[in-house]
């Protein structure tokens, strides 16, 4: 098996992806990397093992550039020997201009087909997509089902649809989409690249005085689906796996997630903070903003907090039939808010105790 990856190493969800094919299988994985991300790219490289390092190459690149900005002799070569391709370059940063995300969201979709259609060995196309794609729809989301329209934001907006430039071409390309919930870090290790999402109420928690007991935003009576990377990236091979999977879409998601509140609740109580208390309508958020003792709440972006007023649940019978019958369930929230907050202490605790006065903007996208 020879392995393509797009988005190493700037998008975590692709370094997990490149970590996982290292250590299960014994083929080659290449990887197209920004010229920017090159030193970065080696560096992770050069503390492999030596068999593993010597499987992993680099090519420099660019996924929304024609031929993904590679030589002539480079994209033939690709296409004799890549039997699988993994695409998981998109832009999620919420602050990510249009055309920033329609280059690379968009751009990056239609130059991975490219590539697919020239590869003559190529078993499967992973398009590593996101459930956030259901934009601003109520109720159930089927697995097959893409909403054309009501999005919160150009993110998801364009991953929508990127994705339906994918599903396109699934007839004559043997493609497989994956689509996880909101992202959050190693259920062991706490381990996650950017803290965005349910981050910043780690931080909001953490900058906040120790006696301040915040209301919600929202009542929190709704689901927040939350996956865990390490649970990702096991349950989106184990179905990759599955011959029965070509064609098809998959939702990775918890299927009993807890509700907002109970996250904020867990959340409270792993960093030492008062349990909410009430809540301010999300149709109000900004009123949070006026409130003495709450103006950190502005830096919790809006379209997060809209997420928690937005009562969705993401079918995932498809993936349910691959994943029960490997034994392989999401971890629960109860069980892995420890090492998540924990790993956001040790990292960012100067930034928290700053009282949250960084710039949203000066965070990385992926």
């Amino acid at each position: 098996m020879t392995t393509l990856v797009t988005g190493f190493p700037t998008r975590f969800l692709a370094v997990r992806v490149v970590r996982r094919l290292l250590d299960e299988g014994d083929g080659p994985v290449w990887c197209v990397v920004q010229k920017k991300a090159m030193a970065h790219a080696e560096a992770m490289r050069a503390k492999l093992a030596p068999s593993k390092r010597a499987r992993l190459h680099l090519l420099e690149g660019d996924v929304a550039a024609i031929d993904l900005g590679l030589s002539g002799p480079e994209v033939s070569a690709l296409a004799r020997e890549i039997t699988h391709i993994h695409h998981c370059a998109a832009v999620t940063y919420l602050g990510a201009s249009r055309e920033l995300a329609e280059s690379v969201n968009l751009g990056g979709a239609r130059e991975i087909l490219e590539v697919a259609e020239l590869a003559t060995r190529l078993e499967r196309l992973v398009h590593w997509s996101t459930a956030l794609v259901s934009g601003t729809r109520h109720g159930v989301v089927l697995e097959d089902e893409l909403p054309a329209r009501g999005f919160r934001n150009v993110i998801e907006e364009t991953r929508a649809r990127a994705e339906r430039i994918v599903r396109e071409t699934m007839e004559r390309i043997p493609t497989t989409i994956l689509r996880p919930s909101i992202i959050v870090g190693d259920s062991v290790t706490g381990e996650i690249d950017r803290l965005d999402g349910p981050y910043l109420l780690v931080l909001l928690l953490l900058g906040s005085p120790a006696d301040l007991r915040m209301p919600m935003p929202g009542r929190g009576d709704i689901p927040l689906n939350l996956v865990p990377i390490d649970y990702v990236i096991e349950a989106g091979c184990a179905i990759v796996s599955s011959p029965g999977s070509i064609g098809k879409t998959f939702h990775i998601v918890d299927p009993s997630p807890p509700t907002a509140r109970r996250v904020f609740e867990l959340l409270a109580e792993a960093t030492g903070r008062p349990l909410p208390r009430g809540y301010v309508p999300t149709s109000f958020a900004t009123a949070l903003m006026r409130t003495p003792g709450l103006e950190r709440f502005a830096h919790v972006p809006r379209t997060f907090l809209e997420q928690l007023a937005t009562d969705v649940i993401w079918d995932d019978r498809n993936a349910r039939a691959v994943l029960e019958a490997r034994g392989l369930v999401c971890p629960h929230f109860d069980d892995y808010v420890a090492p998540l907050v924990e790993f956001v202490r040790e990292q960012q605790a100067p930034r928290a105790s700053e009282e949250l006065t960084f710039e949203l903007g000066d965070l990385p996208f992926e």
